[in-house]
């Protein structure tokens, strides 16, 4: 049904951050988008810095699963006890939806469009 494609890590500033995942870590800078959103090599995922703007589930750290369909994906994890918190809607990549596991856990559907 979907993949793990992103973790979604809240920032405050988007340039620090890059500074310490891609400086300190060593992380490859995939892309960014501005003072919004960058993209770095988590090595089989990608760590996604987003900034107010984008964060999307919030001030939490996120799995973000890639999925064919949002909507009927998002429509099958509630019927099997997920909560829907953000109804699917157009990003400005991709489109998605947040939900809330039954244990709590926030995380992020989308697909690309």
């Amino acid at each position: 049904m979907s993949t793990l494609g992103n973790v979604l890590i809240p920032v405050d500033d988007l340039d620090r951050a890059i500074a310490f995942y891609a400086g300190t870590l060593g992380l490859a800078v995939r892309f960014r988008d501005g003072d919004r959103f960058a993209a770095l090599d988590g090595g089989g995922a990608t760590v996604a810095l987003v900034a107010a703007r984008e964060q999307v589930a919030g001030g939490t750290t996120a799995p973000s699963y890639r999925v064919d369909d949002v909507a009927r994906s998002a429509r099958e994890l509630t019927e099997a006890g997920a909560e829907l918190l953000r109804e699917p809607e157009a990003g400005p990549h991709e489109v998605r939806a947040v939900l809330r596991d039954p244990s709590g856990n926030v995380f992020v559907l989308y697909a690309p469009r």
